[in-house]
């Protein structure tokens, strides 16, 4: 078993052993999937590629961690790598890794608006809580030209975000991402000048009408005059990014304006999940639900089902089958969700975040 599996194991099933400990998933993490120079490494079907989301989700994470050292080199990899040397003058490309001549360069220039927004946040974060006026800036700057290259005034819905740069507007249609855009990050931007605060009533919308019967889908596509229709690609199925709706609802401030509503809403997935864990794969349109999620799945719903039987079998579930050091997205969310569950991050009604840096470890249930 992986270092990192261990490390989780111990955590969750002799927590108070970690008396006066960091977090240790964080530094598995780092080890298994960070690299020297500062690139997040997804080593899926053995090609080791890196995402502008690989990137943005380990400065969140470093910076939770009060982790400065790893922040700034994601942050100086992600930037000249994948933003050709500056934040400020271009998006960040979603896809790098080896080319047809094996030569380590941008795969797809394309963008990947929840990555663009989930480094923006942990900049101005950074900024705010380390006082760093440098971050502070360049966060601004990013959400300036996310919101000019990424945000669409769609006719019936009004200013929404797209998935990307490009291809995600059609002459008479246009697909959306649920799961790509926490309402914790889009109260943190409100205070800024922008269409964030426009957009805080459409993107509840956009969560509320593309799932019908409480089930996120993947992707949705809004057809004007028809509304909501499957997406081309993946119809009405809810699996590896939806879960992450489920995630971001669950850890909505205790005040938020939107949480209970949001939360009664989504309880259909509670309904779905066993002990064994979530299901893999739902359809949002019949409540059909097939398979089981891996245990990445169980981490995500950790802040929805908090306390009780069902929230402590999928914390069992993570001590005895932990995601180890080939499952990126796996570990990506165990230590969103289990970073939560454990109390070591808050979002308040505002969006900031409320790191627990006072507190080395784990807070027992």
């Amino acid at each position: 078993m992986s270092r990192l599996g261990m490390m989780l194991i111990g955590l969750l099933l002799a927590p108070l052993a970690w008396a006066g400990c960091d977090w240790p998933e964080w530094h598995g993490f780092k080890e298994a999937y960070i690299g020297p120079e500062g690139r997040v490494i997804d080593p899926v079907d053995g090609r080791d590629i890196t995402t502008s989301e690989g990137q943005s989700y380990g400065m969140f994470f470093a910076l939770v961690a009060d982790d400065r050292e790893a922040f700034e080199r994601l942050l100086r990899w992600t930037e000249e790598n994948l933003a050709e040397g500056d934040l400020t003058a271009r998006l960040p490309a979603w896809l790098w890794g080896r080319d047809e001549q094996r030569q380590w360069s941008v795969l797809d220039d394309n963008s990947a608006s929840d990555s663009d927004l989930w480094i923006a946040y942990a900049l101005l974060e950074a900024g705010r809580l380390w006082q760093i006026r440098k971050y502070r800036v360049l966060g601004t700057l990013l959400l300036q030209r996310i919101a000019r290259e990424e945000v669409m005034d769609i006719p019936g819905l009004g200013m929404m975000l797209l998935p990307g740069r490009i291809g995600f507007a059609k002459e008479s249609h246009w697909t959306l991402n649920p799961s790509y855009l926490p309402p914790q990050l889009l109260a943190r931007f409100a205070e800024l000048e922008g269409p964030w605060r426009e957009m805080r009533g459409n993107n509840l919308r956009l969560w509320l009408e593309s799932a019908p019967r409480g089930l996120v889908p993947d992707w949705i596509s809004w057809h004007g005059s028809r509304g909501w229709q499957p997406a081309e690609t993946s119809g009405s199925r809810g699996s590896y990014d939806a879960i992450r709706s489920y995630l971001w609802a669950g850890m909505l401030a205790g005040g938020d304006p939107d949480r209970v509503r949001l939360l009664e809403h989504l309880q259909p997935m509670v309904e779905l999940t066993t002990d064994a864990g979530p299901p893999e794969r739902v359809d949002a349109q019949t409540g059909e639900a097939v398979g089981r999620g891996p245990v990445g799945f169980s981490a995500a719903l950790l802040p929805m089902l908090q306390n009780g039987a069902l929230a402590d079998a999928q914390r069992r579930r993570l001590a005895t089958n932990p995601p180890g050091d080939q499952a990126y997205y796996d570990s990506v969310l165990t230590l969103f969700g289990l970073g939560w569950d454990q109390r070591r991050y808050r979002f308040d009604e505002a969006g900031k975040l409320l790191p627990e840096w006072d507190q080395s470890c784990a807070i027992n249930h």
